[in-house]
């Protein structure tokens, strides 16, 4: 236990240290947009006020943009009993969709309608793509639904006199879904991209910082990778527990590795997010994550000694459809109603309490996203990333 306590000097996963929400500065490694339009600086002032936060019957900031999605919603709204047999039921009908267009290419591919029979496989496609990012968005929807906690909706109506207050704050629920030992690495990140304590008095909830928007969705998406890693590495780790697999002669690196927040993203947080980490070399069959010189004391020091391209590898997202939802998801949330990009600098005051609400469920979100994927892809076959 001593050589794992010897190795816990980071504060957190992603960050190396608690961000300014109030600094000036606008530049980060976290680079995150929607698009390529950029917005003029622009200062909310901030006032005393009560939260005009509404919360509906279906609360969510990203609204489904398919027939499929649309239909989906209804029966969650008014036949929440039937909601899964439905969700299968569209899953199968978009999986047969989807193959008998690629089958209808293929056998065309030597005739005069090779040309139009293709077109209409990568419309297809497409359309299904859209539809399955719809069932996976109001699937994790519904997983909130059963902690009862309703989602944040888009940040621009939780704005009174520019003062964004979340509540209620739903901490016990949002932390409830977590095991004590994942748990406790939450709170050392909310710790670090925060700077709230883990303990923190009544007072010290309720402070108020400024924070920029921009900066806000890039720890809120963050946070989201966070909680799909947990997930992915927390299973993983009790498996090999489960399977007495702590003594195997598997060596994957040479060392123990003091993570950060690069040496997950080498190449910058957007890039690998939506772009390097496919290209990354998979780790060939029969390789660990850690090197096993020592038994595994906690899911801590489990993580801990994982070798960098272990930690990407387990951080990846792993289907398109998913990237494509976080991607989504964070631009309909953070947007504020006129502007079309994330990257904006409107800077807001709010308390720590509301931060540490946002990070709770953009956690719990990672969580819910990596389940609903595995459920989604053995219906129907998702795209890798």
């Amino acid at each position: 236990m001593e050589n794992c306590l010897h190795h816990l000097t980071i504060k957190g996963f992603f960050f190396t240290k608690p961000i300014s929400f109030s600094s000036s500065s606008s530049s980060s490694s976290l680079k995150f947009r929607c698009n390529n339009n950029s917005t003029k600086l622009k200062v909310i002032k901030a006032s005393a006020g009560a939260s005009h936060c509404q919360f509906s019957s279906l609360n969510s900031p990203l609204l489904p943009q398919s027939t499929v999605g649309k239909f989906l919603s209804g029966v969650l709204q008014n036949h929440r009993n039937l909601f899964h047999v439905a969700v299968q039921e569209e899953l199968k009908l978009l999986a047969d969709d989807r193959d008998a267009a690629v089958s209808r290419m293929i056998l065309s591919s030597d005739s005069d309608q090779a040309l139009l029979h293709r077109r209409i496989a990568q419309i297809k496609e497409n359309q299904c793509e859209v539809a399955v990012e719809d069932v996976m968005s109001l699937l994790i929807f519904y997983k909130f639904s059963e902690i009862r906690v309703p989602l944040v909706p888009k940040l621009s109506s939780c704005l009174y006199n520019g003062r964004l207050e979340i509540l209620p704050s739903k901490d016990w629920e949002l932390e409830s879904i977590h095991t004590l030992e994942v748990l406790d690495m939450i709170r050392e990140h909310i710790t670090t991209v925060t700077g709230l304590k883990a303990k923190p008095s009544v007072t010290e909830s309720w402070a108020t910082t400024k924070v920029r928007q921009f900066l806000l969705a890039r720890v809120y998406v963050a946070s989201i990778l966070y909680g799909y890693f947990l997930k992915s590495v927390s299973l993983r780790y009790h498996l090999e527990r489960n399977l007495n697999l702590a003594n195997n002669d598997v060596h994957l690196g040479h060392r123990s590795t003091n993570l950060s927040f690069k040496d997950m993203y080498p190449y910058g947080f957007e890039e690998d997010i939506f772009g390097h980490l496919s290209n990354m070399q998979s780790i060939g069959h029969g390789q660990g994550l850690i090197r096993y010189e020592e038994e595994i004391e906690d899911l801590k020091c489990y993580v801990m000694k994982f070798h960098p391209g272990s930690l990407q590898r387990c951080a990846k997202l792993r289907s398109k459809e998913a990237v494509n939802l976080v991607r989504s998801y964070s631009c309909a949330l953070f947007n504020n109603e006129g502007f079309d990009s994330v990257e904006n600098d409107d800077v807001i005051l709010t308390s720590f309490s509301s931060l540490k609400r946002l990070v709770l469920e953009a956690v719990a979100f990672g969580s819910f996203l990596w389940e609903t994927e595995d459920y989604i892809d053995n219906v129907y076959k998702l795209k890798d990333h």
